[in-house]
């Protein structure tokens, strides 16, 4: 039961984060224009209705079934018949396979005060997905979805803090945490003036420092994330379609890093304590 419950949570949420990723974009673009009260209402996340990306056109309750919606019209717009990007059912059922794996590989039970933590994890994720593809498109992590995922962040590290049975020892770990995510970025952004790194990916080691909870949890996000980055780039590299002064969104890798790091995490630090330290450090 509970999986069809992240199953509809996951397709909804999947496209939720859809219509997140474009109307944050399109206020971004607008920026340096005036608002009319028909722009705010129309662009509003909360507010604003539903509408085909292409013609603005308003979209009815049958076109927003996610996944079959896009399948039914075979992925073009019922009204301008310009194709819809495969982006939006890859993003309704990539979300949906993540908050049921989270599930299935959730380290802890998922009882008591573990409900909330995982509740705020798929949240969590919701944003973190966001950003993902914001990345992806458009070389920067906006702090519209960041600063919330940031309060979130210190929401869930509060309850990692409350569910340890010793406080100071998971306030301690938080906090390094925190300074391992955020600070090796911070350094290395103050170091290259913002070439090498972007403001945007100090917040996230910041954000995911504090999810993770745990300095050799932050360690290995970084390390697994340079590794997955490092696979990618450089075959691209040699290959000569990737050039030496080409833009990598870091983002992605960090958001997939996490999420790795958070449901089994715990085995790949446990393989490596007993294989290069099996009698102790």
């Amino acid at each position: 039961m509970v999986i069809i419950y992240l199953l509809v949570a996951g397709v909804c949420l999947g496209s939720f984060i859809n219509a997140l990723v474009w109307r944050v974009h399109e206020q971004e673009k607008r920026k340096s224009k005036k608002y009319t009260k028909a722009d705010l209402a129309r662009l509003s996340i909360l507010k604003g209705r539903s509408m085909c990306p292409n013609c603005s056109h308003k979209l009815a309750l049958k076109d927003l079934i996610p996944v079959l919606s896009w399948l039914s019209l075979k992925g073009k717009c019922r009204y301008c018949h310009k194709a819809i990007s495969l982006q939006y059912p890859l993003v309704e059922l990539i979300t949906t396979l993540v908050f049921i794996v989270s599930y299935i590989f959730w380290p802890i039970p998922i009882k008591g005060l573990e409900i909330a933590i995982f509740s705020s994890w798929l949240v969590l994720l919701t944003g973190l997905i966001a950003l993902a593809i914001y990345d992806l498109r458009w070389l920067i992590l906006p702090n519209r979805i960041i600063y919330p995922l940031l309060y979130l962040a210190l929401v869930i590290a509060a309850l990692n803090i409350a569910f340890k049975p010793n406080h100071l020892t998971a306030l301690v770990n938080e906090v390094l945490a925190m300074l391992i995510g955020g600070g090796i970025f911070y350094v290395l952004f103050q170091i290259s003036k913002g070439k090498w790194i972007g403001g945007g990916d100090v917040r996230l080691g910041l954000i995911l420092g504090l999810s993770i909870g745990t300095p050799g949890s932050s360690i290995l996000v970084i390390f697994l994330a340079s590794v997955m980055g490092s696979l990618i780039s450089i075959p691209l590299m040699f290959t000569h379609k990737l050039k030496k002064n080409s833009v990598i969104p870091f983002g992605p890798f960090l958001i997939v890093s996490a999420i790795i790091v958070q449901l089994v995490g715990h085995f790949i630090l446990s393989w490596y304590n007993n294989t290069f330290f099996p009698y102790g450090v």
